[in-house]
């Protein structure tokens, strides 16, 4: 009797992969302002020297420091006066603008109520019309906070840059 030491294993087949799906890359999203930093100015016109401001991502609206405001109506519609005061340069300016709405901000000791106005602000030589809180802002190192509804679809941001723009 002859013993053959070879065993007949069945091979595995030929397994053919299936067809992969080609997703076409989607372009790139193009930020007109590009990459900004953690700070960066921004010019709250009509007045001619800028604001240092905090980039936030974290905020929904961007906000804005005022010393004063008072409340008004003009024909019948809320309306809100302010003056708005460069620290660094001195340059102040007065406003009066339409009141949009008010929000309730939540602050670490308590819920803080703002108004909201727009405004025309020239940030990395685009200018935008944009929503602002005013808020005192004193206890603040910077008097203009720069929140998402200037950032999106604008720029991408960089905590570890600062003053980018000009």
């Amino acid at each position: 009797m002859l013993i053959c030491g070879c065993q007949n294993t069945p091979q595995p087949e030929s397994v053919t992969p299936p067809p992969v799906e080609t997703v076409k890359p989607h372009p790139a999203i193009k930020h007109p302002l590009g990459v900004i930093g953690a700070v960066e100015p921004i010019y709250i016109l009509p007045l001619k020297s800028s604001f240092q401001a905090r980039i936030d991502t974290g905020a929904k609206f961007s906000s804005l420091d005022v010393d004063d405001y008072h409340f008004f109506e003009r024909d019948g519609v809320k309306w809100i006066s302010f003056l708005i005061k460069n620290n660094k340069s001195g340059e102040s300016q007065q406003f009066e603008k339409r009141l949009k709405d008010t929000i309730q901000v939540r602050r670490i000791q308590h819920n803080e109520k703002r108004p909201i106005v727009t405004l025309t602000v020239k940030f990395g030589g685009k200018i935008i019309t944009a929503d602002f809180t005013l808020a005192k802002r004193e206890k603040f190192d910077y008097q203009v906070l720069v929140g998402r509804n200037i950032l999106t679809g604008r720029a991408i941001v960089d905590t570890a840059l600062s003053n980018t723009l000009r």
